[in-house]
């Protein structure tokens, strides 16, 4: 099993370890509620070292990245990220991604953990055929880089006694390459999966160490704590944010899933399955991934049958929890457009049971 850069740090701590993606990460510490909250009110902490980061170089890298995502590269500036996916030829999504935009001929991109071989497999093949030489102008560094993301809504006021140009102001979805307790060309990027704000940082492994230290003294004075990946699952969940491999997948399309916003059909944009999704779009997807509110006591888990009034299976929940600022079970789901509209009564088969849900508007909470 891989270890991080923090592993010895989560071990020396307590926490609870488990398997994820091939590495040993930590699934929490103090409790997922705990954490969880630490987030919403303070900051927290997560190694995220675990994710995938792919260098596109040269003359040919806006070109392969525009052709190989959904979203438009062409609107990107320097210093901005863009959220997007990979369509995998056949209608689904090989993965989510970042596109960092360092300048035109300079990007990265960061896939997520479990998907890494998958989409570097995926990009090369579309490399070689578009003529990228991989090792150089396509490089695979996921396993030369360590990140944490500080989340939560004084993560960028802590963060800002440790680096040496302003950031408390960044807008959302940008980042600086600059000096981040004596480590130079960090990756600084207002970025995250909580929907509490906040930042992500890259460093090189053998900087991990100083870059952790730094971090917590930086933010002791504002109740930091280290945050597990329980906690990352609920925060995300709570506001909304598909995960891979539960609400999108190989099966299911952006326009479904709801992502027709990184959709971009914006002429000079010929993204692999353009047609496939444009068509779709027109003619109105048959399934809609959807976030619903539980009305009789239970917790949807991933895999559980939706169904209408009569029974009849009409859908399948991808995610579900009980949410903590809220104090309400929900979840997210495929199901058939016609039970897609707001309000509509559907059910959670929960072993034997029905259990009355509502089709409600992501996010569940909004800050």
């Amino acid at each position: 099993m891989k270890r991080t850069a923090f592993t010895s740090f989560h071990e020396e701590l307590g926490a609870k370890m488990a398997s994820f993606a091939g590495y040993n990460m930590p699934i929490e510490y103090t409790g997922i509620k705990d954490e969880h909250l630490c987030v919403r009110e303070k900051l927290g902490v997560f190694d995220v070292s675990h994710m995938g980061e792919f260098w596109v170089k040269g003359a040919k890298a806006f070109n392969f990245v525009q052709k190989l995502t959904t979203n438009d590269v062409a609107a990107l500036a320097d210093g901005k990220v863009q959220y997007t996916c990979f369509p995998n030829g056949n209608g689904g999504i090989v993965d989510d991604l970042l596109v960092y935009r360092f300048d035109e001929e300079t990007y990265l991109l960061v896939v997520n953990a479990a998907n890494i071989d998958k989409d570097w497999n995926w990009c090369c093949k579309h490399a070689e055929e578009m003529g990228l030489i991989v090792g150089t102008e396509l490089y695979n560094a996921s396993d030369e880089i360590c990140q944490l993301a500080v989340q939560g809504p004084l993560a960028l006021k802590a963060m800002q006694k440790i680096v040496d140009v302003p950031v408390e102001d960044m807008e959302y979805y940008t980042f600086k390459k600059l000096n981040i307790a004596g480590i130079e060309n960090a990756i600084f990027s207002t970025t995250g999966y909580t929907g509490s704000g906040g930042c992500e940082i890259y460093v090189s492994n053998e900087d991990g160490v100083k870059l952790w230290n730094a971090v917590f003294e930086a933010g002791k004075e504002f109740g930091i704590q280290p945050i597990g990946l329980g906690a990352r699952d609920t925060l995300r969940l709570e506001v909304g944010f598909c995960l891979y491999g539960n609400d999108i997948d190989d099966e299911h399309s952006p326009i479904e899933a709801g992502l027709g916003w990184i959709t971009k059909f914006v002429d000079g944009n010929d993204f692999i399955n353009r047609d496939i999704f444009e068509k779709q779009k027109a003619d109105k997807p048959q399934r809609r991934l959807k976030g619903f509110e539980m009305i009789d006591r239970g917790i949807p888990r991933h895999g559980y049958k939706i169904e209408d009034a009569e029974g009849n299976e009409i859908g399948e929940v991808t995610s579900g929890t009980m949410a903590p600022m809220i104090e309400k079970s929900v979840g997210m789901g495929y199901v058939k457009s016609e039970f897609s509209k707001l309000g509509s009564e559907i059910y959670i088969r929960v072993r034997k049971k029905a259990l009355k849900a509502k089709i409600v508007k992501i996010p569940f909470y909004k800050g």
